[in-house]
Order: C-alpha cells, then sequence, then structure tokens
C-alpha cells in the first residue's frame, strides 16, 4: 500500500541530486599567465573537468570570486546531500601546483564538504570567504 506522508523536502538553498562543484576563479588575477606565469592555468582547469567528468562532480568557472591575494581561488561547494549533512562551501587559495589541483579533485568525487573530509594539506590551504562579496571600484 503506497503510504500517504509527502515526500522529504530538500534543504533550503539545495537541489536534489545536486552534484558536489569546484567554482575556479577565472578573473583579474587567477588563472592570468602573466601574474603567475610559472603555473599551467588552461591544464589544471582541464585537469579538473577531465576529473569531473570521471569524478561525478561539477566544475564551473567564474570571473571573481574575490580575494585576489591569495590567487588561484577555488571553492569547493557541498552537493545536496552534502548540504543537507551541514556541508559548507570550502574557499581554497594558492591553488596553483598539480598537488593541490589532484587533491581537490579526489575530494570533490569522493563527495566534497559533508560527505568526505578534506585532504589534511588541501585544509592547510583554505582560506575565509570575503565579507559582502567583491567590491569592484
Amino acid at each position: 500500500m503506497p503510504s500517504s506522508s509527502p515526500a522529504p523536502r530538500p534543504a533550503p538553498g539545495s537541489v536534489p541530486g545536486l552534484p558536489c562543484t569546484v567554482v575556479v576563479c577565472r578573473g583579474c588575477c587567477c588563472g592570468n599567465p602573466g601574474k603567475h606565469p610559472g603555473t599551467d592555468h588552461a591544464g589544471q582547469l582541464r585537469r579538473l573537468r577531465d576529473a569531473a567528468a570521471e569524478g561525478g562532480f561539477a566544475v564551473r568557472t567564474t570571473e571573481c570570486l574575490g580575494p585576489c591575494d591569495q590567487a588561484n581561488v577555488l571553492v569547493v561547494r557541498p552537493s545536496a546531500e552534502g548540504r543537507r549533512a551541514g556541508g559548507r562551501p570550502a574557499w581554497v587559495g594558492f591553488a596553483m601546483d598539480d598537488d593541490c589541483t589532484a587533491e581537490v579533485a579526489d575530494w570533490a568525487a569522493a563527495g566534497g564538504p559533508g560527505v568526505a573530509e578534506p585532504p589534511l594539506a588541501l585544509e592547510l590551504q583554505f582560506v575565509r570567504a570575503p565579507r559582502g562579496g567583491r567590491v569592484r571600484r
């Protein structure tokens, strides 16, 4: 006999089935070969997208996340499941080497915030989210 109780409602701000998402800053400082010539910015984005295709998470780019003095900046956003479990976006600064890129990809593939613990070395790169968003002058 079918249940007469309604289906559970998603947590506010979450979308059922929404995967963990890595947001990659590609604004004025992040992803800028002129400011960070020793970093393969295009290669980093390609590696994250390749890992996302295999690992079931999403990758987006954005113009500017704000803490430009900590470039390259990435935000690992929790999945809907992670959000329900209490996960919150994790801001990663100084994300310019292959090890950091691999740790972000592995963590996101494992479920990200609220689902899987971040690698300890990656936690050392966590930075504070800017208050009130970036203000352009």
